[in-house]
């Protein structure tokens, strides 16, 4: 299937995946996937043989941005990509159909035995980690000891795996790993702008419904300062995004580590702004944004804490 043939256009995926993720959001975690797999949410990328929409990673991006918004803990993004990985192997068609889960191991390697940040692991059927050599492996994680790290979120943890006799499910060459490590990075900036664009549209909201002396709180020029700071944020973010999915001037593909730092430092501050704006409510139950910025946290120690930025700023003093 391609775009051209059918003329699809990525945005008008959004409010499919929307619908289906609202609709699995109160489910547990294998009906979850049940439900993103019937509206082809896991497959949207992979190979058709294997049950998948065959398409580009440009509609991919609109509905892991919906992920962010709504705050799905699944591993969507992770499992989709891996789909894609494994082509027409009958594992692909695994992801596809919701039976199983796969996430991403995002630090270690196979070779060193131990690998990390790998979100929802203790809830999945696979993991995807480095072989050590340039290549990927994806491991079958009842071969792996689990353990849970609440460091940074200790309703949804990351885990650290011991790989040890792990068992090999399948292996990817360094070309088709570095190709999905391009493609994470994307779909993790679209997730975390994602996250805050839907922080940002309840603090607006807020803003305008919340009186005090008589006033909304957006009428005080100190809140639209704020909210005006937020929206440029949101705004060069996603354009950074968009502009990352299109070749150079050379016909080449563009870098995707400065759009990663944007997006993962531009998620934080407009979700701890939006915090703040709440009036500290954002910790709580009622909102509940605390959820997404323990995620934009989450990621952003798995690439480093400010990697992206500090190896984006080396790769152009090399360029000059």
């Amino acid at each position: 299937m391609s775009m051209q043939d059918n003329d699809l256009q990525p945005e008008e995926f959004a409010q499919a995946a929307a619908e289906a993720i609202a609709d699995a959001q109160a489910r547990g975690f294998r009906e979850t996937g049940r439900v993103l797999a019937a509206a082809g949410l896991c497959g949207v990328c992979a190979a058709e043989e294997a049950g998948g929409l065959a398409l580009g990673i440009e509609f991919a991006l609109p509905i892991v941005t919906e992920a962010g918004r709504l705050r799905l803990q699944w591993p969507l993004l992770e499992t989709l990509l891996i789909a894609k990985a494994l082509g027409t192997s009958p594992l692909a068609a695994e992801l596809c159909s919701g039976e199983r889960a796969a996430t991403w191991a995002l630090q270690g390697s196979l070779q060193d035995g131990f690998a990390g940040h790998a979100r929802h692991a203790q809830h999945c059927d696979w993991v995807l980690v480095a072989d050590g050599r340039g290549g990927g492996a994806l491991l079958d994680l009842s071969s792996v000891e689990t353990e849970t790290d609440e460091a940074l979120d200790p309703e949804h943890p990351q885990c650290f795996l011991t790989l040890e006799g792990a068992k090999v499910l399948a292996e990817l060459d360094a070309a088709a790993f570095a190709a999905l490590q391009r493609d994470l990075q994307i779909l993790v900036a679209g997730w975390v702008h994602g996250a805050a664009e839907g922080a940002l549209a309840t603090t607006a909201g807020y803003m305008a419904t919340r009186v005090q002396f008589g006033r909304p709180l957006s009428a005080k020029q100190a809140v639209r300062h704020h909210l005006a700071k937020m929206r440029l944020l949101q705004e060069a973010a996603g354009a950074g995004i968009r502009r990352v999915l299109r070749a150079d001037e050379f016909g080449g593909e563009r870098g995707t580590r400065a759009v990663l730092s944007q997006a993962l430092d531009s998620a934080a501050f407009v979700l701890e702004k939006s915090i703040h704006l709440h009036g500290g409510m954002g910790f709580t139950w009622e909102v509940p944004l605390h959820h997404a910025l323990r995620e934009v946290r989450k990621f952003d120690a798995a690439f480093g804490a400010g990697a992206p930025a500090r190896q984006a700023g080396r790769d152009f003093i090399q360029s000059v």
